[in-house]
Formats: C-alpha cells, structure tokens, sequence
C-alpha cells in the first residue's frame, strides 16, 4: 500500500501570477485586481468630473430643468424624462471619456462593482453617480441646484465662531468653539 501511494503522490509546484508586473497571491488576486481597476476608473472619473467641460454640461442641463422641480414628495412625470435625458447626456459623456483614457472600460462592469460597493463609498463623486441610479438622489441634486440658485437654502456659515484663546494646552483648554442657534427662543 506505501508504494502505491508513493505512485499516487503529485508534486504541487506552486502558482505565480503577475499583474503588471507584480506578484500576486492567488487567493487575493481576483479581489485586488477589481480594486484597482475599480480605483483607477474612480480616479479618472474624478479628473473628467473637474474638468471645464463636464463642469459646463452638468451646469448647463441642471440650468436648463431645475424650474421644474418641486420640493414635494409628489413627483411629476416630466421628472422622469428629464432623468433619463440626464443619464443619456451624462453617463454617455463620463464613458466616452473613460474609454479614452481607459480602452477596457466597461460601463456595465463598472456599474456592477459600483453597485457592490454602494454601502461603504462616499463623497462627492459617488454622490454625483448615484445620480445615475438612484431617482431620489437625482431629484435631491436638482433641489439643491434650485434652492442655491434662488438663495433659499440655509447658509450655516455664519452659525460657528472658532476663537484662539492663546496658547492652546493639550487637553484643550485654549481653544473656544461657539455657534449660534438658528432656532427661536
């Protein structure tokens, strides 16, 4: 019996694998390649994002409807064909740039580990491709837009002081934080 498993026995060699150049473990492989393809395609979204273009179209369509959104918990119709002249304008944009700068880019993949990821991201950046997907967060964009553009939204800048009081002491000591109330008394 010891001999015939000794002719059983196979040799594992292990595995390498490389992605760009560096070695991979292979139980971590699949996992770290997604996250860097999801960061790099992050991190061109937030250059494209800031540049004057997408700045003046995002500007310019949000200039042309946000008369017509109300804040009500009512939507009208008209909502949703705006959204979706929204998602075909801008979703189209930010993936004919990506795929410029990113000739594997896919939008439907990047949707998907998007989607996966929904729970832990944050920021400006996801808040504005939630927009893609989420009606309420797109609706909230354009009330916003609308509430700065007529001067009704609430200005919290002037509700903190922050005061030196000299030297300030490790336990704090030396510091004033104070605000004022927007409620009335």
């Amino acid at each position: 019996m010891a001999s015939n498993e000794e002719n059983n026995s196979v040799d594992i060699e292990p595995m390498e694998f490389c992605y760009d150049g560096h070695e991979e473990d292979l139980a971590t492989s699949i996992s770290s390649v997604n996250d860097t393809k999801f960061d790099i395609t992050v991190g061109h979204i937030e250059e494209i994002i800031m540049e004057d273009e997408f700045q003046t179209l995002q500007q310019n369509f949000l200039e042309k409807h946000h008369k017509e959104f109300d804040d009500t918990e009512e939507n009208k119709f008209i909502y949703t064909d705006i959204h979706r002249e929204y998602i075909n304008l801008i979703e189209k944009y930010l993936e004919n740039e990506l795929i410029k700068r990113l000739p594997e880019f896919s939008m439907s993949e990047f949707t998907k580990l998007l989607m996966d990821r929904r729970n832990e991201l944050e920021g400006e950046i996801f808040e504005m491709l939630s927009t893609f997907t989420d009606f309420v967060a797109f609706k909230e964009m354009f009330l916003d837009y609308k509430s700065e553009k007529e001067g009704t939204g609430v200005d919290l800048s002037c509700g903190i002081t922050v005061t030196s009081l000299g030297d300030m002491g490790l336990d704090g000591s030396g510091f004033c934080i104070s605000g004022n109330s927007l409620s009335k008394n």
